[in-house]
Order: C-alpha cells, then sequence, then structure tokens
C-alpha cells in the first residue's frame, strides 16, 4: 500500500498548492518551455484546470485543459482500482497487445488535440 497512499498524498499536496498559489496569476508556477517556444503542448492549461476544478469551476477548467477534464474521472477510476487491487492483493495482467492499444490511442488523441488546438480552427482548445 506505499506506492499507493504516497502517490494520493503527493496528488492531494499538489492539488492543495495549486489551489492555494493561483496558476491564473503570470508566473506563479514558472514559464511552461513549449508556450515560450509559441505553441500550446497537451498539458498547457492543466495547472489553470486543477485550480478551476478546486473552486468549483468545470467550464473554466475544461476552457483551460479540456482533455485534462475529459481524462480525469478515467485517471481517478485508474487511481481507485490501484489502490483497492493493492488493499486486497490481487493483481491484474493486461496482455502486450491490448496495452500497445491503449497506448497508441492515447498517444493519437493526445497528438490530435494538441494540433488542433495550436490551428486557428481549433483556437477555441487553447488555454
Amino acid at each position: 500500500m506505499v506506492a499507493p497512499v504516497l502517490t494520493l498524498g503527493g496528488l492531494a499536496a499538489a492539488t492543495l498548492a495549486l489551489h492555494l498559489r493561483d496558476p491564473h496569476s503570470s508566473g506563479s508556477w514558472g514559464q511552461c518551455p513549449t508556450a515560450a517556444l509559441g505553441f500550446a503542448c497537451p498539458g498547457c492549461g492543466g495547472l489553470r484546470a486543477v485550480n478551476d476544478l478546486t473552486n468549483l469551476d468545470v467550464a473554466a477548467a475544461a476552457s483551460s485543459n479540456l482533455a485534462f477534464v475529459v481524462a480525469l474521472p478515467f485517471i481517478v477510476a485508474a487511481l481507485a482500482l490501484w489502490t483497492v487491487r493493492r488493499w486486497r492483493g490481487t493483481t491484474v495482467q493486461i496482455d502486450w497487445q491490448r496495452r500497445q492499444h491503449i497506448v497508441f490511442v492515447l498517444l493519437a488523441g493526445l497528438a490530435a488535440f494538441t494540433v488542433l488546438r495550436n490551428l486557428a480552427v481549433g483556437h477555441w482548445l487553447a488555454p
């Protein structure tokens, strides 16, 4: 249970820090390297999205990083399943081919999101 407890504790501490120190203020958490290069990566706006979610403003969070807001329920479910399985002492093996498909779909989705948010047609996805 050490790994899930440390992971969840670290995520809780980071979420609290993002709630207390607003990333909407320019430079409050430093400068994003990709934003400094002139484009938005798939993670750009993620800190602002977490801050918005801690303030219960889902619309603002989606405006900051829609991919993160859409992925968050799946991330929470995966963390919960991992923690419960560790608690029970069980494991789940995903075959290599299925794992490759999952990774490919996730990477393709993030690539499409990144390209779209950097084009004029997808300006509404930009942070």
